[in-house]
């Protein structure tokens, strides 16, 4: 397995700072005040230095009005992606054995 060239998928919290937030004109500390959570905990998501959990999946899903699966799948994309990124070496070393 080589190294894919591809772009990264962009963690979710880049598309929530940078279309999704200004789109619905809220704040930061509004929407944290909004969905229950810290500002902190929410400026985190959006600097991309945390992961969006089920928990905040749910909460950005009812938030947003687009469901939390759209939220875990593009955190789901964007870890496996650096997994296999990181992993890569390793990974061509794994032999595929498919049930017979």
């Amino acid at each position: 397995m080589t190294r894919s060239k591809e772009r990264a998928p962009n963690h979710p919290g880049r598309l929530l700072r940078e279309v999704v937030l200004p789109a619905m004109r809220v704040s930061v500390a509004q929407a944290a005040r909004e969905m229950g959570v810290s500002r902190q905990q929410l400026y985190k998501i959006l600097s991309g230095e945390r992961a969006v959990t089920a928990e905040m999946a749910a909460r950005l899903g009812k938030y947003c009005g687009n469901g939390p699966e759209l939220w875990l799948n593009m955190q789901s994309a964007y870890d496996l992606w650096h997994a296999q990124q990181t992993l890569a070496d390793e990974i061509e070393e794994i032999p595929t054995r498919p049930a017979s």
